[in-house]
């Protein structure tokens, strides 16, 4: 039986009520369990975490979390200080896991903004002190060493030193205990769960050198000798203390833009009741259906439809286009975006996780919380040149002890502090860091962490047409009117009734007039006084304007009669879909279409000149493939394709020797996206939660693929770029330590700055994006 919330004292009444699944609900989602076998629901919660180091530390925290019943899996990224735990809670409760982790030595929240936020706080608050009385510290015991270091001989009096050696002694103290915790703790954390860590080597180095000095300092003529080394102990902490500063700095970066949208829900919404009464309620208690009003200013709390009012809303959050985008009445919202100009009713269509704005929210931390084979592979290597550190550090003691004796432990010290392979562990993690966020704020949202590596393989990108080279809603090609003078009054009068009408043809009529002003003077009562509007299924829409004539938007047949079509256009005639006018009057015909995307034929030239191949998979008519495909620049263009055909031609590729980049939506592309070595869907709407690829294209630009293929080469090149300066940087100060000239204060300068070199240049990622 899960022991009570009640006997764990530590944790606060807040975690307990975490329990509570309305509170689980923003930073968990729920697995669907097996009937056959009877299994309790399977939770799978994100979390931030606090006090991580090195890779140990998640290995530390995945191996407590492991031995608790009704735990399933708990999966680290120390990169990003992200948990993601799949447990059981029937089978146990949330407190009593989060209380395993605070035994270990760390820290962790939900993954939502306020305690997360809280938690990073602390832990920046804690690691300014620390390196705060590090750094004084480090110039008092500076100044205490400098008359030994200048002094000519004769001039510095036994006593005098003696006394300033002790000073020393004391000012390192808090150094030792207070600034360098972290380093003992972790390294005892990492000792008892027995698994080597990078602050085995730091915390061993910090013993030994304040050990040896305290020896000198207290017996001069002892076994230590008479030379002590507290200015070098307190050098490297601080060295080791700012690395570490920067490196925290730049994952809460990271996670504070994940939190900016996740903060954009509003704290309370008006909801319309059925009786006409208002009342104010949060966002998690809204059901599908509820009709809730928004303000201007206001973001939307769930996904839904514009009952009434016309005002524009700000989707950069969500998709990466800072320009506003037009709604009005039948539009579609999605939660988090920003309500603009004015007030709307809006009619709730998905709420909580089943809206786009915490599918987006969840497929992030998912993916934040990934450990890529390329990364697991550097924190294995990590560990076996940790245990050749150790061997290596100890060699050179026993050496140096028969060379010079007084210099063995400045010299073993000096290696373990070299040696130590931050820097390696870091060299992946901090770049695909930065290369996710700086994706994330253009719109691209990575799922899979490894799409960064295959996409540097890819050599051939086939896009799929509708909803990917072309837009996913129809457009307006071409009209004709019978009396050609009347063309824009008649299609200005055609719009204003289409808004009655959610069918997909008027749809694209009425964005098709988007931003241009009304010019139906001539038709009596079309902006905006319709009445008798009908709908007739198959058939289209009829109304009466305000002098009673009978008006129509629908099939050409059904609008007007065949003398009055036989006046039009013959080609228009044939390809025409809709039609607006007057049984026995005059008559407008309207051509719609896919158009592509506006950056479409940028986006195939850019891809071309990158050196990669293109080619469209397309279940439309081949000649009507063909023709968009060499509309846009595409090389190959396959069509009346169906899913086992796109399927087959993605193989035949594969076979050849291609590496292939799948870009679709989602949905009817499903197998080929799963059979390609990488996949893109495009971003739209409630596909999403279904959505099985490797990255999402939210912000819907064509150009952004471009961009992901360029930053996915920058991304390699800086990965290779640090793993040649650790290597470089290992190969040139081993020697240095071992032959005696590397100094232990000028091996934590090297050791920490090797690493803030490391988290800086991964830094550039996230800058001049457009840079190839």
């Amino acid at each position: 039986m899960t022991p009570a919330i009640a006997s764990l004292p530590t944790i606060s009444a807040a975690v307990q009520a975490l329990d509570d699944p309305d509170l689980l609900a923003p930073f968990t989602r729920w697995l669907p369990a097996v009937p056959a076998e009877a299994t309790p629901a399977l939770a799978e919660s994100q979390f931030q975490l606090s006090g991580l180091h090195c890779a140990a530390c998640a290995g530390i925290i995945e191996r407590a979390l492991q031995v608790q019943p009704g735990v399933v899996g708990a999966t680290v990224n120390a990169a990003s200080a992200r948990l993601t735990l799949r447990w059981r809670p029937e089978q146990t409760r949330l407190a009593d896991l989060l209380a395993s982790i605070e035994r270990s030595g760390y820290g962790a929240a939900p993954d939502v903004a306020a305690p997360a936020r809280a938690l990073r706080e602390r832990e920046q608050r804690q690691a300014v002190w620390r390196l705060f009385v590090a750094a004084f510290l480090m110039m008092q015991v500076m100044m205490m060493a400098a008359p030994a270091y200048f002094a000519e001989p004769g001039d510095l009096s036994p006593d005098l030193a003696r006394l300033l050696q002790w000073a020393s002694w004391v000012l390192s103290l808090p150094v030792l205990l207070f600034s360098a915790g972290p380093f003992f703790r972790g390294a005892w954390l990492q000792l008892r769960a027995r698994r080597l860590g990078m602050d085995v080597p730091v915390a061993l180095g910090l013993a030994v050198t304040f050990v040896a000095s305290s020896g000198a300092v207290f017996e001069p003529g002892g076994v230590f000798g008479h030379e002590v080394y507290f200015d070098s102990l307190t050098m490297f902490v601080s060295f080791l203390l700012a690395g570490r500063w920067l490196e925290l700095r730049a994952r809460h970066r990271a996670a504070a833009s994940l939190e900016a949208a996740n903060s954009a829900l509003p704290d309370a919404v008006e909801r319309i009741e059925a009786d006409g009464s208002v009342s104010r309620v949060a966002p998690m208690r809204l059901r599908v259906g509820d009709l809730v009003r928004v303000f201007a200013g206001q973001s939307f709390p769930a996904d839904g439809r514009v009952e009434s009012g016309s005002s524009a809303a700000n989707e950069a959050l969500l998709s990466g286009e800072s320009l506003p985008v037009a709604k009005a009445a039948g539009d579609e919202v999605v939660a988090a975006s920003l309500n603009l100009q004015a007030p709307l009713l809006v009619r709730i269509s998905r709420v909580g996780a089943d809206t786009r704005h915490e599918a987006i929210q969840r497929l992030m931390r998912e993916a934040m919380s990934q450990r890529p084979a390329s990364i697991e592979l550097a924190d294995r290597v990590a560990g076996y040149f940790l245990w050749a550190v150790l061997l290596l550090a100890g060699a050179a003691a026993m050496a140096w002890s028969v060379i010079e004796p007084g210099r063995a432990v400045w010299v073993a010290v000096s290696v373990l502090i070299v040696t130590c392979p931050c820097a390696l562990s870091l060299a992946a993690p901090a770049a695909r860091l930065a290369a996710t966020g700086a994706l994330a704020r253009r719109g691209l949202l990575l799922v899979n962490m490894d799409l960064l590596e295959t996409l540097c393989k890819v050599d051939t990108v086939v896009l799929d047409k509708t909803g990917t080279l072309t837009e996913d809603r129809m457009a307006l090609l071409a009209q004709a009117a019978s009396e050609p003078a009347a063309e824009a009054a008649l299609l200005a009068a055609a719009r204003s009734l289409a808004r009655q009408s959610q069918h997909p043809f008027s749809r694209a009529l009425v964005q098709s007039g988007a931003g241009q002003a009304a010019a139906a003077d001539e038709i009596p009562g079309s902006e905006p006084a319709w009445q008798q509007v009908q709908e007739s299924p198959g058939r289209g829409l009829q109304a009466l304007d305000a002098q009673g004539r009978v008006w129509r938007l629908g099939a050409p047949a059904w609008v007007a009669s065949a003398e009055a079509l036989a006046a039009l256009p013959e080609r228009l005639r044939a390809e025409a879909q809709l039609a607006f006018g007057q049984p026995e009057g005059q008559v407008l015909l309207m051509q719609f279409g896919e158009v592509l995307r506006a950056d479409a034929c940028e986006a195939v030239q850019q891809l071309h000149a990158l050196g990669l191949s293109t080619c469209l998979l397309s279940g439309d008519a081949p000649e009507r493939a063909e023709a968009l495909a060499r509309q846009a620049g595409l090389q190959r263009a396959v069509g009346g394709a169906s899913p086992e055909r796109k399927l087959a031609e993605v193989q035949v590729l594969q076979e050849a020797g291609h590496c292939v980049l799948m870009v679709g939506d989602g949905i009817n592309d499903a197998p080929v996206l799963a059979r390609a070595d990488a996949s893109v869907v495009m971003g739209q709407g409630a596909m999403l939660a279904r959505a099985s690829a490797d990255a999402l294209l939210l912000s819907g630009r064509l150009m952004d693929l471009v961009l992901l293929r360029r930053l996915a080469l920058r991304t390699r090149r800086i990965i290779r770029q640090n793993l040649a300066w650790a290597a470089a940087y290992n190969a040139a100060c081993i020697p240095l330590a071992l032959a005696g000239y590397l100094p232990p204060w000028a091996a934590g300068l090297g050791m920490a700055g090797s690493s803030v070199w490391v988290v800086l240049n991964a830094q550039r990622l996230a800058r001049n994006l457009s840079g190839r």
